[in-house]
C-alpha cells in the first residue's frame, strides 16, 4: 500500500500541470453557473488580467507564430473565462446593489468615472462605448479578416511549399532530417492559420456578449434599484451604472490585451525574430532619417503658438539617434572596407584557384532547356518524387546512403539531352522526346511496330519513340512501354548499381561506422583496431563493385575483425566477406525452387588461369598469355550466350583461389558476369551445372 501510495503521488507531482489546467478549464465552466464571493471575484479577475497580459508579452517575444501552437484554444479558454467572471460580476451587482463590495470593479468605476454625479458617468460611458468601439470595428475587425486571409492562402500554398520542400531534397540544399522537419512545421502552421481563422471569432463574439450584458446589467440594476428596493433614480443611477461601467471595463480590458495579441500574432506571420528585435533593426537601418525628421520637428518648434519646450527636446533627441546611427554606419562601412582588402590581399595565394577546389557533386543530373518541364514543381514535378524513391530503394537494395543527387540545367546539352555525372564525369547520356512513349523490345516482341528508331539509354535495347495513341497496341505485342520520366529513372537507378563502388566515399563509410556503433558498438570498436577507414572502403567498394549488397554490414565487419589479422590483402578479405554474405547472394540468382543454375570451368583452364596469376597494386589480375586469353573470352561469350537463350541468368561457378581472377580477366568483355565461389553456396541451396567452359589446345 505504502508502494502504491508513493507512486500515486510521484504521479500526481509529475502531472501536476496537466491536472491544474483541466481543473481549471472546469471550474471556469461552473463559474457560468454558481454564485462567487466578492473576494474569490476579485481574485479571479486580477487572474484573469494577468493571464491577457502573459499572451500579449509572449507574442511580442515569438519569433514565430507556429512556436505558440496552443493560442487558439487560450483564446477559447480565455473567452470563457471573461465571460463566466462577467456573468458572475453581473449576479452580484444585481442581487447586492448598494452592498457590492468588489474591489477591483468598484476601483475601475471611481478612476474611469473620475467626477461624481452625472457628469463622471456621463464621461464614464463614453469611455467605455469607445474602447467597445476601438476594439470592435478596428483591433477585432482587422484580426478576424487578416486570419482569414492568411489561412486561405497558407492552404492554398500548401502544395507549392510542399514541392518546394521536395525540390530542395532532391537537389542537395537540405538533408532528409530537415526536409522532414520542414514538412512538419509547414503542417503545424497550416493548421495554427486554420485554428485561427475560427478562433477570431471568440473575440468579436466576445465583444458583443460583453456589450449585451453591460446593457442588461444597467437595464435590470434600474430594475432591481427602483422596482424592488424602492430606491430613488439618482442612488440608482449612481450606483448601477458606475458598477456597470466599472465591470465592463474590468472585462474588457483582458479582451482588449487578448485581441491585440491576435491581431500581432497574425500580423507577424513571415517574422524572422522577436517583435523588439525587429523593430530595433528596422529602425535603424538608415540614420538619415533621424536627421531630416529632427529638422522638421526643430522647425515646428519655431511655428508661433507651437509648444517648442516639448518639439526642441524631440528634435534634439531625433539628432542625437541619427547621429549615432550614423557613426555606426560609419565603422561597419570601415570594417566592410578592411575585410575587403584582407581578402584581396589574401587571394593571389589562398584563393586564386578557389573554384578549382569547389567540391564536386557526389550526383548530379544535369538536363537540356527541353527536359526542365521534367523538374518544374508548377507540372508536378514528377521526376522529383521517383529520385527520393529511388534514393531510398538504392538503400534497401545496395545497403548504401545515396547522396543527394543536384539537379541542373546544362546549356550545352541538346534540349531534349540529360546527362548523369558522378563527381563531375559523364557516367551516363540519353535523349528524351517529351510527349512520346518509348517502347522498348525486351527480345519477344510479337509484333513490329512503326515509330522513331532509338536504344534504351539503361540497358541498350532496341526501342521505339511511338505516341500515346500507339501505346496499347506496344503492349499487347510485348513491348515494355515507359513514359520519359521512368527513362530517366531507370537510367539512374542502373547508374547507382553500376556505379556505387565510387559512389561510396571515406565520408559515406564513416557515417555507417557512426550510425552502426550506437547498436554494435563491439563489432565497431573491433574492426576499427585492426583496420583504417580507407582499407573498410575498400572492401565494401570491392563488394559493390559485384552488385554485392553490403546492407548486412554487422556479418561483413564481423568478418573483417576476424581475418584482417591474419592478412589485410584487400582481394582476401573481400573473398572472405563474400563468403559471409553467401546466403544472400545465392538467393539473388536462384530460382524460387532455391536452384542455382551455373556454368562451371574445366579443371585445366581454370588452374591455366590461377597459376598466371600476378599480384599488382590495384589486386591480383590474371595475366594470361594473348592466345590463351583470346580463346578464353570466347569460349566464355558463347557459353554466356547459350545459357541466356536457355532463359537463366549467366552465373559462373569456381573454386575460391580463381574466382577473383576469373572476374577480373572477364571483366572488360563482360562486365555482368556473376562469377561465384564454392565456398558461397549455401548449405540449402542446389546446384545444377548446365555448361563447361573449355578451350581447345
Amino acid at each position: 500500500m505504502a508502494d502504491a501510495a508513493a507512486r500515486l503521488r510521484k504521479n500526481i507531482i509529475a502531472n501536476s500541470p496537466e491536472y491544474a489546467v483541466a481543473l481549471a478549464v472546469v471550474v471556469v465552466i461552473f463559474m457560468l453557473i454558481l454564485p462567487l464571493p466578492t473576494v474569490l471575484l476579485d481574485l479571479l479577475m486580477a487572474v484573469n488580467i494577468t493571464l491577457a497580459l502573459l499572451v500579449l508579452l509572449i507574442t511580442l517575444y515569438l519569433k514565430r507564430a507556429i512556436d505558440f501552437s496552443v493560442y487558439p484554444t487560450m483564446l477559447l479558454v480565455s473567452t470563457i473565462f471573461g465571460l463566466a467572471l462577467n456573468i458572475s460580476s453581473t449576479r452580484l451587482i444585481l442581487s447586492q446593489g448598494t452592498k457590492f463590495d468588489g474591489r477591483i470593479v468598484k476601483t475601475f468605476a471611481s478612476f474611469v468615472v473620475g467626477a461624481e454625479g452625472a457628469n463622471g458617468i456621463v464621461v464614464g460611458f463614453i469611455m467605455f462605448i469607445i474602447l467597445i468601439a476601438v476594439q470592435t470595428i478596428v483591433i477585432t475587425k482587422g484580426s478576424t479578416r487578416i486570419s482569414e486571409v492568411a489561412a486561405r492562402f497558407v492552404l492554398d500554398g500548401l502544395p507549392a511549399k510542399q514541392m518546394s520542400i521536395d525540390a530542395e531534397l532532391n537537389s542537395g540544399l537540405i538533408s532528409e532530417e530537415e526536409a522532414k522537419r520542414k514538412k512538419r512545421d509547414l503542417q503545424r502552421e497550416v493548421d495554427f492559420y486554420g485554428q485561427m481563422d475560427g478562433a477570431s471569432k471568440f473575440i468579436s463574439g466576445n465583444v458583443v456578449v460583453g456589450i449585451l450584458i453591460s446593457v442588461i446589467n444597467l437595464i435590470g440594476g434600474f430594475i432591481v434599484g427602483m422596482v424592488i428596493h424602492r430606491e430613488p433614480f439618482s442612488t440608482a443611477l449612481t450606483t448601477y451604472a458606475s458598477l456597470t461601467i466599472g465591470d465592463g471595463l474590468v472585462s474588457q480590458l483582458p479582451a482588449l490585451l487578448i485581441s491585440t495579441s491576435t491581431g500581432i500574432i497574425i500580423t507577424r506571420a513571415n517574422a524572422d525574430g522577436t517583435f523588439g528585435a525587429q523593430v530595433s533593426a528596422e529602425f535603424s537601418q538608415n540614420s538619415r532619417i533621424y536627421i531630416i525628421a529632427a529638422v522638421v520637428i526643430g522647425g515646428m518648434s519655431l511655428i508661433p503658438g507651437f509648444p517648442f519646450y516639448v518639439l526642441l527636446p524631440l528634435a534634439g533627441l531625433l539628432g542625437w539617434i541619427g547621429a549615432r546611427l550614423s557613426k555606426k554606419e560609419t565603422q561597419a562601412q570601415a570594417l566592410s572596407h578592411s575585410k575587403e582588402q584582407e581578402k584581396a590581399a589574401a587571394k593571389p595565394e589562398t584563393q586564386a584557384e578557389q573554384p578549382g577546389l569547389a567540391p564536386l557533386d557526389p550526383i548530379s543530373l544535369e538536363l537540356g532547356y527541353g527536359l526542365i518541364p521534367l523538374v518544374d514543381k508548377e507540372k508536378g514535378a514528377e521526376l522529383l518524387e521517383r529520385i527520393t524513391r529511388i534514393r531510398r530503394e538504392s538503400a534497401l537494395d545496395m545497403g548504401i546512403v545515396v547522396p543527394r543527387i543536384r539537379i541542373v540545367d546544362n546549356m550545352r546539352l541538346e534540349p531534349s539531352e540529360y546527362c548523369f555525372k558522378i563527381k563531375g564525369v559523364e557516367v551516363g547520356r540519353g535523349t528524351i522526346r517529351l510527349g512520346l512513349y518509348m517502347a522498348i523490345n525486351p527480345g519477344s516482341v510479337q509484333e513490329e511496330l512503326s515509330g522513331e528508331k532509338t536504344k534504351d539509354p539503361a540497358f541498350g535495347l532496341p526501342a521505339l519513340w511511338i505516341t500515346e495513341d500507339l501505346r496499347d497496341k506496344a503492349e499487347r505485342s510485348g513491348y515494355t512501354v515507359v513514359d520519359p520520366p521512368s527513362i530517366i529513372a531507370t537510367h539512374l537507378t542502373e547508374i547507382i548499381k553500376r556505379h556505387a563502388s565510387a559512389i561510396l566515399g571515406r565520408q559515406e563509410v564513416q557515417s555507417m561506422l557512426d550510425s552502426l556503433k550506437k547498436d554494435y558498438p563491439a563489432v565497431i570498436d573491433d574492426v576499427q583496431k585492426v583496420l583504417s577507414l580507407g582499407e573498410i572502403q575498400k572492401v565494401l567498394q570491392g563488394l559493390l563493385r559485384e552488385q554485392v549488397s553490403i546492407r548486412n554490414l554487422v556479418s561483413i565487419f564481423e568478418t573483417l575483425a576476424d581475418y584482417a589479422p591474419i592478412t589485410k590483402d584487400i582481394g582476401f578479405l573481400i573473398e572472405k566477406s563474400r563468403q559471409a554474405l553467401g546466403r544472400q547472394i545465392c538467393l539473388q540468382y536462384a530460382d524460387q525452387d532455391k536452384v542455382l543454375h551455373v556454368l562451371t570451368i574445366d579443371p585445366t583452364l581454370e588452374q591455366k588461369i590461377i597459376d598466371a596469376r600476378v599480384d599488382t597494386p590495384m589486386g591480383a589480375i590474371a595475366a594470361l598469355e594473348p592466345g590463351v586469353q583470346r580463346k578464353w573470352i570466347r569460349a566464355l561469350t558463347q557459353a554466356v550466350q547459350a545459357v541466356q537463350k536457355q532463359g537463366y541468368f549467366p552465373v559462373l561457378l569456381c573454386s575460391e583461389a580463381a574466382r577473383a581472377l576469373v572476374k577480373s580477366s572477364s571483366e572488360r568483355e563482360i562486365p555482368d558476369l556473376v562469377v561465384m565461389s564454392v565456398p558461397e553456396i549455401a548449405s540449402d541451396i542446389q546446384v545444377e551445372s548446365i555448361g563447361e567452359i573449355r578451350i581447345e589446345e
